[in-house]
């Protein structure tokens, strides 16, 4: 197999059921990967994890699916040995998982930031330490995070605070993997059409957003589209393997550093 094809590759996506990460399940299986484990949180996502699965097997690839919550160390140690026990050790291993926590600093309570980082923080940590010890040799990790980490903005620290440590994460990640051919980057979407970004905002900040990119006029809906985050991550993971260590904010003019 060769280090930049897709083709005949193992391929574990946390998230995987739905959204983005869905929409790269099948991605992988499309573009030829031998197989593809999705992870999903609760058993409200099990119907869209199973329908995941059922069409990433109409492409003629392998493709199981494990519930779980990963916001601690033993299910993420879990979900990776099922995983490989399952349909093999990953050449390919993505993590989508993430929540957005949307209040002015004075009124977050511990119970939401100790939530918040066990989501953000932990369990992207602990996906760098189970996929660096399982991920074969010459593979590809990437975490995805956001666009708020090049922003100047309130009312974000404890989601755009969260996602900070994850750029040194991976940075050191790619320090340690890096003698086994390994790439590991992160990449900063913008605000995301999917369900999970409307809940967090209200109407004016909505409005906002779908006009706050340089690209926003191209977009068929003002914000980033996953059909727009899924290309840089299959680059990313094949041919673009030679950039590592990096944290990518494709936004489409949204925030910049």
């Amino acid at each position: 197999m060769s280090r930049n094809s897709i083709e005949g590759k193992v391929v574990l996506i946390t998230g995987g059921a739905k959204n983005l990460g869905g929409l790269l399940a099948r991605e992988f299986a499309g573009a030829g990967a031998k197989a593809v484990a999705i992870h999903y949180n609760s058993d409200s996502a099990r119907a869209e994890a199973d329908a995941t699965v059922a069409a990433i097997r109409k492409t003629g690839a392998e493709a199981v699916a494990f519930q779980a919550d990963l916001t601690s160390a033993g299910a993420m140690e879990k979900l990776f040995a099922d995983s490989v026990a399952a349909v093999g050790r990953p050449d390919i291993a993505i993590n989508t998982v993430g929540m957005v926590l949307k209040k002015p600093i004075a009124e977050v309570s511990e119970e939401e930031f100790d939530r918040s980082s066990a989501v953000n923080v932990k369990s992207a940590f602990f996906f760098l330490k189970e996929a660096g010890k399982a991920v074969n040799d010459n593979g590809k990790i990437v975490t995805i995070v956001t666009s708020l980490l090049g922003a100047y903005t309130p009312f974000y620290a404890a989601y755009e605070g969260l996602k900070a440590p994850v750029e040194h994460f991976t940075r050191a990640a790619s320090k340690e993997f890096g003698e086994r051919g390994i790439s590991v980057t992160a990449i900063g979407p913008g605000p995301m059409d999917t369900p999970f970004f409307y809940p967090a905002e209200g109407d004016d900040a909505v409005a906002y957003h779908k006009t706050a990119a340089a690209l926003s006029p191209f977009s068929t809906t003002g914000l980033t589209d996953i059909e727009d985050i899924a290309p840089w991550i299959l680059f990313m993971v094949s041919d673009g393997w030679w950039m590592t260590g990096q944290t990518i904010l494709v936004n489409g003019g949204y925030t910049t550093k």
